[in-house]
């Protein structure tokens, strides 16, 4: 299980004011992410540091710029993040993975598997297991009781509805894409 990811959780204590009382909600739902992908695709160091930056920014526009309409400032965000940090030719599998992780259908397969996996593990935790792409059952609860969901799905409904009250004709803006 990976309990401890020091860039993901620099990248959050860095919003930490903007997330405010959602920081752990988001936290934990951050590291199931990285964690079912990582069941589902277990990689490198590299791999790892990608992880932690897309599972990090991939919902944090919502946030960072009060919107729900996120994907693009998420990107933006993870963009400048990793151009700071000299990591530019990582800029285009993170916004990938940042861009496709609400799709409802998979990826080509010449797209990286990494963007693939990183959609399944969003989905697995969005319909709340229901759909587990091959996680183990064993594997799912156990990553669940370490990083609890804290009403952070109820929070989502919460902004999915502010947002369609005021935007009845495009309520899932984030689906579009």
């Amino acid at each position: 299980m990976l309990d401890a990811l020091p860039v993901l959780d620099a990248i959050l204590q860095r919003h930490a004011a903007e997330l405010g009382k959602d920081h752990l909600p988001y936290r934990n739902h951050a590291y199931r992410v990285a964690n079912f992908h990582w069941c589902l695709l277990p990689g490198s160091d590299e791999d790892r540091y990608v992880l932690s930056v897309a599972a990090a920014f991939h919902d944090l526009g919502i946030w960072t710029d009060g919107t729900f309409d996120y994907l693009g400032p998420s990107e933006a965000h993870a963009r400048a993040y990793l151009q700071a940090e000299g990591c530019g030719d990582l800029v285009p599998l993170v916004l990938a993975m940042i861009d496709h992780h609400h799709q409802v259908s998979a990826m080509k397969r010449t797209a990286d598997p990494r963007v693939e996996a990183f959609r399944k593990a969003d989905w697995i935790d969005v319909t709340l297991g229901l759909r587990r792409f091959g996680v183990r059952l064993d594997d799912f609860k156990r990553i669940l009781a370490r990083f609890p969901r804290l009403g952070f799905h109820r929070r989502l409904v919460q902004f999915a509805w502010h947002h369609s009250l005021h935007h009845p004709t495009n309520p899932l803006p984030m689906l579009r894409r």
